[in-house]
Formats: C-alpha cells, sequence, structure tokens
C-alpha cells in the first residue's frame, strides 16, 4: 500500500541520499590515486607507511561506529550527517594542502572518524522511509553511491593528477561535500511524520504499514540482546571478511593496472573505471530480484563465491596475460558488489527497529576492521613479494570464508534464505 500511496519518496528521498554517500565515497578511495600519482614522493612515503595511510580511514571509521548509529537513531540522522558533510569535506581538502606526513597520519584517521557514522545513520534513515518489500532496492540505490562514484572518480581523478596534481585533486574533490551539507539539510526529514511533502493519509499508511511488519519480530529490550544475538555475532565476521576483498581491491587497483607496462595515468583512470560498471548492473539486478521474492540469503553468499573464484582465477593468470586478468578482476568486482541490498535488508528483518541501528554498526564496524586489514595487507603484499598475486589469493580466500559463514549465519526459517 505505501508502495503506491507514497510513491514521491523514491524521487525525493533516493537521489539526495546517493549524492550524499557518493561524496562520502569520493572522499576516502581518491586517495589511491594520489598514492599512484606522485604523493608518495613528494612526501617520501614508503611503501609500509603508504599501505598504513591507505587503510588508516579504517581504524577512525571502526571506533565510532556505534556512537554515531545511536545518536542517529535516538537523536537525528539528519543533523549528524549535516555535521559530517562539512567535516569530511574540509579533511579532504586539507589533505592536499599538507606537506607533512605526521599530519596526513591525522587526517586519514580523523577522516574515519566523521564518516563512521555515515553508512548506519544512512540505513537507519531508509528503514523509516521503505517497508520491507522495498529496503533491498533503497539500500542498493544507497550503496550505489560506492562503484558509481569510484567510476567517475577514477576517470576525474586520473585527469586532475595529470594536469593539475594531487594537491589539486583533494581541494577541488573535497569541496562539493560542504556545498552539498546545505542542500541536505534542507531536503531530507528524519521522519515520514515531519515531512510536509506527504499528505496525512499517505503519513498514516506508511506508518502502519513499517509498524505491522515489527510485529513478526521478536522484541529486544536493549542493544545487549543484539550484540549477543548469534547471527549478528556471525555476520559480523561475515562482513569483516567480505569487505577485505572489496576494500583492498578499491584501495589498490589504480596501483596494480598502473603497475601493467604501457599504462599511462589517464590510462589507469579509465581502466579503473571499468569494473564498477559491471558492480552497478549486478547490484540492481540482485536488490530487484531480492525485494521481488523476499529472499535474501540466497542473493549474498552465492556471489562471494564468484567474487573468491575471479580473484584465484586471476591469480593463476598471473603477470603473463595482463588483459584475461583484468576481466576476471571486473567479474570479481561486479560478484563483490552485487549482494549489498539484500545483506543489509537481511539485519532490518531480523531485529526490532529499537536495536536495529546499533547492530548495523556494530557489524559495519567489523566491515572497517576487514577494510582496515584488506587495505593494509593487500598493499603490504603486493609491496613485500613484489607482485599481486599473494594479494589475490589472500582477498579469494576472505571472499570464500565470508560466504560459508553467510550460509551459517541466517537460518531457513527467518525468511530470508
Amino acid at each position: 500500500m505505501a508502495q503506491t500511496i507514497a510513491k514521491r519518496r523514491w524521487f525525493r528521498l533516493i537521489p539526495v541520499v546517493f549524492i550524499t554517500y557518493s561524496l562520502a565515497y569520493l572522499d576516502r578511495a581518491n586517495f589511491g590515486f594520489a598514492a599512484a600519482g606522485g604523493m608518495a614522493e613528494d612526501l617520501h612515503i614508503t611503501a609500509a607507511m603508504s599501505s598504513l595511510l591507505g587503510s588508516l580511514f579504517f581504524l577512525g571509521y571502526f571506533i565510532f561506529q556505534i556512537p554515531g548509529a545511536i545518536y542517529a537513531e535516538n537523536k537525528s540522522a539528519k543533523r549528524l550527517i549535516f555535521w559530517s558533510l562539512i567535516l569530511w569535506g574540509g579533511l579532504a581538502m586539507t589533505t592536499g594542502m599538507i606537506k607533512n606526513i605526521h599530519l596526513l597520519i591525522f587526517i586519514r584517521f580523523m577522516l574515519g572518524v566523521v564518516e563512521s557514522a555515515v553508512m548506519p545513520s544512512m540505513l537507519i534513515f531508509l528503514s523509516r522511509w521503505f517497508t520491507r518489500s522495498e529496503r533491498s532496492r533503497a539500500n542498493t540505490f544507497l550503496i550505489l553511491g560506492n562503484p558509481v562514484t569510484i567510476l567517475w572518480m577514477s576517470i576525474l581523478s586520473g585527469y586532475l593528477v595529470k594536469s593539475m596534481g594531487w594537491r589539486w585533486m583533494f581541494i577541488l574533490e573535497g569541496l562539493p561535500a560542504i556545498l552539498w551539507a546545505f542542500l541536505w539539510w534542507k531536503l531530507v526529514n528524519d521522519e515520514p511524520k515531519d515531512a510536509s511533502w506527504l499528505t496525512e493519509p499517505e503519513k498514516l499508511a506508511l506508518e502502519e504499514k513499517l509498524q505491522e511488519e515489527q510485529q513478526g519480530i521478536k522484541p529486544m529490550k536493549n542493544y545487549a540482546g543484539a550484540f549477543q544475538s548469534r547471527a549478528v555475532v556471525l555476520l559480523c565476521f561475515q562482513y569483516a571478511l567480505w569487505s577485505i576483498g572489496v576494500y583492498g581491491f578499491v584501495i589498490w587497483l589504480p596501483s596494480i593496472i598502473h603497475a601493467a607496462p604501457g599504462i599511462s595515468m589517464v590510462e589507469t583512470g579509465w581502466l579503473t573505471s571499468v569494473p564498477y560498471l559491471l558492480a552497478i548492473v549486478t547490484m540492481l539486478l540482485c536488490s530487484y530480484f531480492s525485494d521481488k521474492t523476499l529472499k535474501r540469503k540466497v542473493f549474498v553468499w552465492p556471489f562471494l563465491i564468484i567474487g573468491a573464484i575471479a580473484f584465484y582465477g586471476s591469480y593463476l593468470v598471473g603477470t603473463n596475460n595482463f588483459w584475461l586478468s583484468f576481466i576476471l578482476l571486473i567479474i570479481a568486482s561486479g560478484a563483490m558488489y552485487a549482494p549489498y541490498g539484500p545483506f543489509f535488508a537481511i539485519i532490518t528483518e531480523i531485529l526490532p527497529r529499537n536495536v536495529a541501528g546499533g547492530a548495523i554498526a556494530l557489524i559495519n564496524s567489523f566491515g572497517a576492521l576487514g577494510s582496515f586489514a584488506g587495505a593494509y595487507l593487500v598493499g603490504y603484499l603486493n609491496g613485500t613479494s613484489g607482485g599481486f598475486g599473494a594479494s589475490y589469493i589472500f582477498m579469494a580466500g576472505s571472499l570464500l570464508l565470508s560466504a560459508i559463514i553467510t550460509v551459517i549465519a541466517i537460518r531457513d526459517k527467518s525468511g530470508n534464505d
């Protein structure tokens, strides 16, 4: 009912949510282009320190997930994201002005702190506006900000680094977040009851539908019960392993491509964008069919296995055939990104609203730890082994374990198989 009564939610909210998360992703993922485009030489950054800097963002991201999500759940996601936009845009711009590696360490950590609450806050926000039969698609349009941003950022950053240098890349790509903060504040409301652009019957119908969906979920008094839930504990480890593959890939793909013979910085930008085209397609298809069937688990673990196989295949090909290896990396990207919408829909369907946000933050914080490990260890393995084979094996194994835990974590009787 809410789907037909309040259709304007999709046109009003989803573009705003998409752009906001896109700007967050822009300011965290462009580090890889700076690393490949001269920052290491200018600031005298060693290979080991470059790996640490690439991953340090996720340490700050890990620490402040839960406090931010609790604030968003009990106070205001709108206010939290407004200030986050301003702060992370400012930190990103400052990155382009520094001349001291110690200040860069601090900025990378603080960028993670500022962005830490954005993902769980956005998922909490969407769960208040979209019903179960819509949630996987709503989540996907949010997380599409990840591959779509990397797609155009890869091309733009390649040109900016080539023509203006890595410093101006950070400055020009950090400014939009600050400007967008004020549009965000004007365009969104925390809950349907606050929205002047919905009619009273639309507000009532949507709220009734959301309340009805909560009736089949076992109530929990506090976060302690949610954090001790078998499913939540297992999904924490599942998401950490999954994130090792994703962020090892995201942070270091530009360096992997740029290391190929005869590949310029501009060509690196174009080639880095290609895997994310498939990621966009698989995410949209996966979320559509997950919502259509109201099944979740089956749209998660098979894709993680495909990603693991693709990484292993790229390892077997090695440096003998760059283009075949690159095709396998494209497949890995599409497979790794596909399950995001269904995965985050699972959490809001097995836990009540009063604790779901905290559980999302806990799971996402473990994802940040996995991201830290992926970004650091992939960079470390690339540097110490002198090639990329070891890191491909590492990412393949992580995705395979993540798929196995997914099967174990979500019981069929939950209705999310």
